[in-house]
């Protein structure tokens, strides 16, 4: 794909913050500029427009994150203005509301239209698998795992000949043990006040109840010995669950065996600070970035035994997956890989790093989306 041979890419969604999907939308506008093409993304705007426009690429701000009909009526015409004023060829919409003024904007410029079908989509609510299912009607619909390619056949009936499964891709060049210098594992040591030789249980992610934080804390209290476990993420905007953790820590008489250290932003030296590292949701993860991460950089990982986590974690392999929202079990997983001898817990966690670097990265992610732009870019 060159400049000269294929249209722009414009990519689609609410903002510009944090998260998988911000973070994807860079990858392959990254990619998109290193193949020389014009690579467009339309969002309200967050804290990645600069890192996006450091890459090459042009952000245009309209406001998508508006879920109102008439905003997302007008928002189809404001698409289809930019399309047509920079010649776009291709649209790729990424969530659901901004997806429905992108198929709107195709059909109304003859831009081709691409989704990416990232969660499983709440259906609680009469006419939310209608809302939803615009995510299923691109001609080409991108699945981040074969897990969420069954929701989109089960749920959508989109054939074989449209669905494109492309695994979300941990970035090779930032999680790599071998790059993390010891002086970054001593200034996070020492930031969160880490005793020396105890051994640490992770669980990164956003606290919120289905991310599990609550069943690691229980399995804490079944499991014996020393280990420390560190519950690494923010609450957000709804601290609430966090407080209910911290009580339940101090009614278990965990205090000094559980701790909440807030966001890590050297997340590379984190993860290489754990003997284990646990994925512990009760819901059904799309894809699981965080345990492709905790592998790449050659850890052990316990995870829930659903979702994506089982196209990404072997068990007995490459780590080991237990039934969700079981503390027992959970508790017996960590137990049992922490009581490895270190050379097999090592050879796991080689194990973990190679499957990854084989399926998961972000070079592949970008090259196979790239790809399914070209079946339908001239």
């Amino acid at each position: 794909m060159t400049a000269a041979a294929a249209p722009a890419v414009l990519q689609i969604l609410p903002t510009l913050v944090a998260g998988g999907v911000e973070r994807g939308t860079l990858e392959i506008a990254e990619a998109l500029v290193a193949a020389g093409v014009r690579a467009f993304v339309a969002s309200a705007g967050g804290p990645l427009v600069a890192p996006l426009e450091a890459l090459g690429a042009r952000h245009v701000t309209l406001p998508l994150a508006t879920k109102s009909p008439l905003g997302i009526w007008r928002n189809a015409g404001r698409l289809a203005a930019l399309v047509r004023a920079e010649g776009i060829g291709l649209l790729h919409a990424r969530s659901r509301a901004p997806a429905w003024s992108a198929l709107v904007a195709a059909r109304r410029t003859g831009a081709r239209f691409v989704t990416t079908y990232h969660g499983t989509y709440n259906e609680g609510f009469p006419g939310k698998r209608l809302y939803n299912s615009v995510m299923a009607r691109g001609e080409r619909v991108i699945a981040i795992s074969e897990f969420i390619a069954g929701v989109v056949r089960d749920r959508h009936g989109v054939p074989t000949e449209r669905l494109r499964v492309i695994l979300r891709g941990v970035d090779e060049r930032r999680f790599d043990p071998a790059e993390v210098a010891p002086g970054r594992l001593a200034a996070l040591r020492a930031a969160w006040g880490l005793p020396e030789g105890r051994p640490i249980v992770m669980l990164p992610g956003r606290i919120t109840r289905w991310k599990g934080q609550g069943v690691l804390v229980e399995a804490m209290a079944r499991l014996p010995g020393d280990a420390l476990a560190l519950l690494v993420g923010d609450a957000g905007a709804k601290p609430g669950f966090r407080q209910e953790l911290e009580a339940r820590i101090a009614a278990l008489g965990l205090s000094g065996r559980v701790r909440l250290v807030g966001h890590a932003e050297d997340m590379p030296a984190a993860l290489l600070l754990a003997e284990v590292v646990v994925h512990a949701s009760t819901d059904a993860e799309a894809f699981g970035r965080t345990v492709i991460e905790a592998q790449a950089m050659g850890r052990v990982v316990v995870a829930s035994d659903l979702g994506g986590p089982r196209e990404t974690v072997e068990d007995g392999a490459t780590g080991f997956r237990v039934p969700p929202g079981d503390p027992a079990a959970l508790a017996g997983a960590i137990g049992r890989v922490l009581a490895m001898p270190p050379a097999a817990r090592a050879a796991m966690g080689a194990a973990a790093r190679a499957a990854v670097l084989a399926r998961c990265t972000t070079a592949r992610m970008q090259a196979e989306t790239l790809a399914v732009y070209r079946e339908l870019l001239p």
